[in-house]
C-alpha cells in the first residue's frame, strides 16, 4: 500500500528531507510538501540580499524546480488532527481551509520571533528570516543615505546615519558586515555625506560575538568589525526601541533610524497549538525524529529539539538549528521514516559538526573546517565555495556567481525598489518624551493609545495662550487629517512610555462607511466639522 508524507515547511528541513524521502522510497510513498511560498530562501544569502550583492531572485528557488517527483501545495498550515490524521490547511486565493490527509509527518516549519519582552522592537525593528525582510533591509538603508543627502536638520541627519543590529550570532555579523559594506561602497554618490557621520553598531548581550565558533576565530572577526568603523556593544542588552531610538540596558540611549534584530528566536504560533510535548520553544523528538508519543510524526530543523546522545540536558548536547545539521538530519529521517513503514527498529542520529563559517563583508571572512581555522580572504573564499556548492540547481549557482561577479567588478545599484510600503494600521511605541508631531507637520495618521499616555499641547494662534490635555488609553488625536488638513495645529508628546496605534485616513474612511458602532461614535464630530462623506447615509433596516 503506497504511504502518504507530508511535508510541512520548505526551508534547508523540509525541502531536504522531501528529497531524500523520495530518494529512499521511491514510487513507495506519495509526498507531497506543504509550504506558504512556492519557493525555497536560501538563507545564508540574506544578509547578500540586504546589501546588494545579490539580487533576491537568485536567492530563491522554485520547490517545482528542485523537487521532481514531489507535488508541492502553496498554502497557509492552520492545524493538525492527529487523532484523524490530516493537515488543516487554508489555500488558493480565497483561503478556503482544506483537510490533507497523511500516514506520516514531517513537521520542519523554522522557527518565529518574539520580541515582547522588549518595547517598541516588534513595532519598529527589521528583521532578517525572509526574502522580503532582506528586501527591505536594502530599501530602508538607501532610504536613509537619500534622507541624510538632503537634509538640513544635524540630529535627523545623525539618526538616519546610525545603523543598529542587534545580536551577535552568525545572522547579525554577517548583516552587519553586509550593510557596512554596502554603505561604504555607496557614499561616493552622496556628497553632501562624510564617512566620519556614518556610525554603525554591532549589540551582543553575551561576552563575545559568534559564541559558536572558536575564541580565536570570533577574536579576529572583533578585531576586523572594528578596523571597519564597526562599533561592538558586548554585555549589552536593548531595554526599549522606537522610531527614533534604542535604549539599551545600560541606559545608553541611541539616536538611530535603523534597528536590524536577528535575535528573538520562538516557537511559531501554529507549532505551538499542535499541542505537541514542547522544551525550549522546540517539538521534543527522539534521537530517532519522531515525535515523542507521536509514532507517526516526525520533525525536524530549527522548530525541533534533537538530542544528540542519551540523557541530553546542556545545550551541546542537541543538534544547533544550523544549514549543516538540518540537510543530515533529513537524511536519517528518511530512513528512519523507510524503516517504520517496514516495520523495522530506527536508528539515532548521530552527526559531528564539520566546523563552521562566517563572512564578515570586504572579502574577509572566518572558518573553522574540521578543526582548521582560517581567516581573511581565504576564510571568505571557503564560505563563498561552500555555499554555492550546497545551492540547489546548476541554474540558481550559476546565477549567483554571475552576481559575485559583476559585484566585484562594478558599484551596487542604488535603486530603491519599495516591495513593502508602510502598512495603512500599524503600531508605534514611543519613550516619555518622545514628540509624537509637532504644530506644522504634515497630517499623516489618526492616532488611539493603546497603553500609556500622552500631553497636547495647541497654542491659540491670536492671543498666544497655551492649552494643554492628557490622553490616556482609549483616547485618540489626530483628526484634522479626517478633515482633510495637510498640517499639525498641535504640538503632541509622549507623557510616559506609551503604544499607539495608526491609521491612514483612507482606513479610517472605510471603517466608518462599514462599522455602525465606528460610524456612530464619531458621527458627532464629523458633523460638527461639516465633513461631507458621500455614501454615509444612515442605514435603515426593513
Amino acid at each position: 500500500m503506497t504511504q502518504r508524507i507530508v511535508v510541512l515547511g520548505g526551508g534547508f528541513g523540509g525541502m531536504y528531507a522531501a528529497r531524500a524521502l523520495r530518494r529512499t522510497l521511491g514510487r513507495k510513498a506519495e509526498i507531497e510538501v506543504i509550504n506558504a511560498e512556492n519557493y525555497f530562501v536560501f538563507q545564508p544569502l540574506l544578509p547578500e540580499v540586504g546589501a546588494g550583492s545579490i539580487t533576491p531572485a537568485h536567492a530563491v528557488t522554485p520547490l517545482r524546480f528542485i523537487l521532481k517527483g514531489i507535488s508541492v501545495r502553496k498554502a497557509v498550515v492552520d492545524s493538525v488532527d492527529f487523532d484523524r490524521k490530516v493537515v488543516i490547511v487554508f489555500q488558493g486565493i480565497q483561503r478556503r481551509p482544506t483537510e490533507v490527509p497523511y500516514d506520516h509527518l514531517v513537521i520542519a516549519l523554522g522557527q518565529g520571533t518574539d520580541f515582547s519582552r522588549m518595547p517598541g522592537l516588534e513595532e519598529h525593528a527589521l528583521k532578517m528570516k525572509t526574502l522580503e525582510d532582506a528586501r527591505r533591509l536594502r530599501a530602508h538603508v538607501i532610504e536613509q543615505l537619500e534622507h541624510a543627502q538632503v537634509t538640513a536638520l544635524p540630529d535627523t541627519k545623525r539618526g538616519a546615519l546610525t545603523f543598529t543590529v542587534v545580536g551577535g550570532g552568525f545572522s547579525g555579523v554577517e548583516t552587519v558586515g553586509e550593510m557596512k559594506e554596502m554603505i561604504d561602497r555607496s557614499l561616493p554618490f552622496y556628497p553632501k555625506i562624510k564617512p566620519s557621520e556614518v556610525r554603525v553598531l554591532l549589540i551582543e548581550f553575551a561576552p563575545r560575538i559568534l559564541g559558536e565558533m572558536p575564541d580565536e576565530l570570533a577574536d579576529y572577526a572583533s578585531e576586523h568589525l572594528q578596523k571597519h568603523d564597526i562599533e561592538l556593544m558586548l554585555k549589552t542588552g536593548v531595554k526599549s526601541c522606537t522610531h527614533r531610538q534604542l535604549v539599551t540596558t545600560d541606559g545608553e540611549v541611541i539616536n538611530t533610524r535603523t534597528v536590524v534584530a536577528t535575535i528573538g528566536n520562538a516557537p511559531l504560533p501554529v507549532v505551538t497549538r499542535m499541542g505537541l510535548p514542547m522544551d525550549k520553544g522546540r517539538i521534543v523528538v527522539e534521537r530517532s525524529l519522531q515525535v515523542q508519543g507521536r509514532p507517526d510524526v516526525w520533525a525536524l530543523g530549527d522548530c525541533a529539539l534533537i538530542p544528540l546522545k542519551e540523557g541530553a540536558s546542556a545545550r551541546n548536547d542537541f543538534a544547533p538549528p544550523t544549514a549543516q545539521f538540518a540537510v543530515r538530519e533529513a537524511k536519517r529521517l528518511a530512513k528512519n521514516v523507510a524503516a517504520a513503514i517496514k516495520g523495522k527498529p530506527t536508528q539515532p542520529f548521530a552527526y559531528e559538526s564539520r566546523g563552521a563559517l562566517a563572512s564578515l563583508g570586504a572579502k574577509r571572512g572566518v572558518a573553522d573546517v574540521m578543526g582548521r581555522h582560517f581567516t581573511g580572504f581565504p576564510a571568505w573564499f571557503i564560505w563563498r565555495s561552500y555555499y554555492l556548492a550546497l545551492l540547489p540547481g546548476w541554474g540558481t549557482r550559476i546565477n549567483v556567481m554571475v552576481n559575485w561577479t559583476l559585484d566585484l567588478l562594478g558599484a551596487r545599484s542604488l535603486v530603491q525598489l519599495r516591495s513593502h510600503p508602510k502598512p495603512p494600521m500599524r503600531y508605534i511605541y514611543y519613550r516619555a518624551g518622545d514628540r509624537i508631531y509637532e504644530a506644522g507637520d504634515r497630517s499623516d495618521g489618526f492616532y488611539t493609545v493603546i497603553s500609556g499616555a500622552v500631553e497636547m499641547e495647541r497654542t491659540d494662534p491670536e492671543t498666544g495662550a497655551r492649552t494643554t490635555r492628557t490622553i490616556g488609553p482609549g483616547g485618540h488625536f489626530g483628526e484634522r487629517m479626517i478633515l482633510g488638513a495637510t498640517r499639525r495645529h498641535t504640538t503632541v508628546h509622549a507623557a510616559e512610555d506609551t503604544k499607539v496605534l495608526v491609521m491612514n485616513r483612507e482606513e479610517f474612511l472605510m471603517l466608518f462607511e462599514g462599522l455602525d458602532p465606528f460610524r456612530d461614535y464619531f458621527r458627532p464630530y464629523m458633523e460638527k466639522h461639516g465633513v461631507k462623506l458621500p455614501g454615509h447615509a444612515d442605514r435603515t433596516e426593513g
